[in-house]
């Protein structure tokens, strides 16, 4: 941890933020106080909403206008108040002293503009470099993000990127410039677990090596623990918790904190206990309640708790804004112990499965320049001989890294993408070459639930117009009365009220708007969803409360889920089996349990070694995990093993055999001919 002892180079003090809307002023963050040192890295945690990225943009002079301005409280950086200097003198520092890596990547870059022009751009007005310079800066860029052939991506655009590539990108123009500060808004969000390692090891490194100070506002509290040297937890506009990692993670204060620490899957717990959750939502920052603003959704809420809280320091540099803190402290209150659950029962293990994949594969033409006036084609072959089966009532994971063929595949048993070779089979019967009419009875069957949930909803329909389309359209009810009457029981079964049918998408958070995507996947009764990354873009909390409405209705209406994530411990808590794939490969497949406690295979091993654990002191104890080496292009990838180029235990042998997948244990199957 840096020395405290040296003078902050950011000192946010009572800053209180406005939005004027047609509805009256939203106050977005009311007397946020905090300061951050040089080589220091600060999270901030809260849910969606709560005013932790607008401080942020804030800090960086971004806040829309005229909506959003700063009515209160001073931005000091390096001695200087930002909010009094001229924009000319604010754009001179915003991008060489201070940066700012964004969440949606997609957003934030130009779409027009190669990748190169846009790690340049900075460059060039910052740093006055030559072409031949920036060019070449560039290229350290992409390479210190890790991604692969760098020379050519530099004139690709940003949808020739995946989600988790692009993410990379805005990290790379974040630190183009060798900033003083980086404001890291989720910079980790679309990164698989490795890729996340290396990323974060790295913006740690150079915080260490170069004094540059951190800002990380993020949910992944594995991510805090291991990263953080201390801890903003934010709610409904205001800094409810502050400390040290150890202090926030091991002795919260406040009664939301507690809640957000206990509503994470870990790896390093046994699977079995039930999430707890944060129910209800925070308030209407239009109209904010008086007194605590969390005391409607708290377990100890007493009346002393009608009274504002002050953030008030409980012990030595720990803070807290609960008026019943130091009853936290005594230790004459205590969350309840967790629950536990039993398992589904599975009354369809032993029969025939659900669906069957055999030797599927998934093999894309792309071009590529060749010489003057000529184009060279090259494949990539994003799924590559891959098989499994699920079980009705089963949960299937499908864990690894980005381009590793996880969403090519629920695409193709969605039939959103045709297979190149190999057969799907639904209940018995191959859908994988059907024509589209004889698939629209099939489809009823197989429904989707996307990561985006804002993106996946159509902005110029109500709530209860996306709902009740499938319904109509597949004529399931008969008319618009009875779709109506669907639509409200849809709605409550995914926990939301029927009125909210009348609503639009943005009028939603993320996780109601999550649950909507769920309503929508039922409506057609199916027996089968393919749940494509559905908590990545959620916070801690309703992550929690999305994790456990899944498997209660597996256990009401028998559903059977192929569960695509990232996340190695959400995967874990949920999953039955789980398949470990990298660069269009099966490498593993067990039993969840027999997975994570014993790994055979050396990329599964480095997935887990690479998961962090919410717990600081379990963190600070292991060794820095990031994998070595840099993943390969799939446009050239290796011959043999694809992991060998990688692989601790790699030899000769390992670049000429091309391992299958073969059964060591009951089970238990493993690619690899060292295991």
């Amino acid at each position: 941890m840096p020395p405290t002892s040296s003078a902050p180079l950011l000192s946010v003090e009572d800053l209180h933020v406005h939005f004027v809307t047609s509805r009256g002023v939203v106050r977005a963050v009311e007397g946020v106080s905090y300061e951050v040192r040089p080589g220091e890295v600060l999270a901030i945690v809260g849910e969606s909403g709560c005013g932790k990225s607008v401080s942020s943009l804030a800090v960086m002079r971004l806040l829309a206008k005229p909506a959003g301005r700063v009515v209160h409280g001073r931005i000091m950086f390096e001695g200087v108040n930002l909010l009094e200097l001229s924009d000319e003198e604010m754009r001179e520092r915003r991008g060489r002293d201070i940066s700012m890596i964004f969440q949606e990547p997609m957003t934030s870059l130009n779409p027009v503009l190669s990748i190169g022009q846009q790690l340049m751009e900075p460059l060039f007005i910052h740093l006055k470099m030559t072409d031949v310079q920036a060019r070449e800066r560039a290229v350290d860029l992409l390479k210190m993000v890790g991604i692969t052939d760098p020379e050519r991506r530099l004139d690709q655009y940003p949808h020739q990127f995946s989600g988790g590539m692009r993410q990379r990108v805005m990290i790379a123009i974040g630190l183009a410039c060798n900033p003083k500060l980086i404001i890291a808004d989720e910079p980790t969000t679309a990164l698989d677990v490795t890729i996340q390692a290396q990323i974060l090891e790295l913006m740690k490194e150079l915080s260490r090596k170069l004094n540059i100070a951190l800002i990380v506002i993020t949910h992944n509290l594995g991510v805090v623990a291991r990263y953080a040297d201390r801890v903003n937890v934010m709610y409904a506009a205001r800094v409810v918790e502050q400390g040290t990692a150890d202090d926030v993670f091991h002795r919260p204060r406040h009664p939301y904190a507690m809640g957000l620490m206990r509503s994470v899957p870990r790896l390093d717990r046994p699977r079995g206990e039930k999430l707890e959750t944060i129910e209800g939502l925070p308030p209407n920052l239009l109209d904010p309640p008086k007194g605590c603003r969390f005391a409607a959704r708290c377990a100890f809420k007493a009346d002393i708790c009608e009274q504002d809280p002050p953030l008030d320091e409980v012990e030595a540099g720990h803070f807290s804004a609960c008026l019943r803190a130091k009853e936290f402290v005594a230790g004459t209150l205590a969350p309840a112990p967790a629950k536990r659950i039993e398992a589904a029962a599975r009354a369809g293990k032993d029969a025939a499965p659900l669906l069957s994949v055999r030797g599927l594969k998934k093999f894309f033409t792309v071009a590529r320049k060749g010489g003057l006036l000529s184009t060279q084609t090259s494949e990539v072959r994003a799924v590559n001989d891959v098989s499994f089966d699920i079980a009705p009532g089963e949960t299937l994971g499908l864990v690894g890294e980005s381009g590793c063929g996880k969403t090519t595949i629920g695409r193709m048993v969605l039939r959103l993408d045709n297979p190149t070779a190999g057969e799907i089979r639904f209940k018995g019967e191959d859908i994988a070459h059907k024509s589209l009419n004889d698939l629209r009875a099939i489809r009823r069957k197989i429904q989707a639930i996307f990561q985006d949930p804002f993106s996946s909803l159509n902005p110029r329909m109500t709530i209860g117009q996306i709902i009740a389309e499938p319904l109509t359209v597949y004529k399931i009810v008969p008319d618009a009365k009875a779709a109506a009457e669907r639509v409200a029981e849809l709605l409550e079964l995914v926990g939301l009220f029927p009125y909210m049918a009348e609503r639009y998408p943005h009028e939603m958070s993320g996780g109601q708007r999550q649950r909507v995507g769920i309503a929508r996947a039922l409506a057609m009764e199916p027996e089968f969803i393919v749940c494509d990354e559905p908590v990545s873009a959620l916070d801690v909390s309703i992550q929690g409360q999305i994790i456990n409405l899944l498997e209660n209705l597996q256990r009401t209406l028998n559903l059977t889920y192929l569960f695509i994530a990232h996340d190695l411990a959400v995967v874990r808590h949920i999953s039955d089996r789980v398949v470990v794939m990298y660069l269009g490969r099966v490498m593993e497949m067990a039993d969840g349990d027999t997975l994570y406690a014993e790994p055979l295979h050396p990329y599964t091993k480095a997935l887990l070694d690479a998961a962090p654990v919410p717990d600081p002191t379990i963190e600070k104890s292991r060794a820095a995990r990031a994998l070595k080496g840099e993943l390969p292009s799939p446009l050239n990838p290796p011959t043999g093993c694809v992991f060998h180029t990688r692989c601790p235990l790699a030899d000769e042998e390992c670049r000429r055999i091309v391992p299958e997948p073969r059964e060591v244990r009951a089970g238990h199957h493993v690619a690899c001919i060292k295991v």
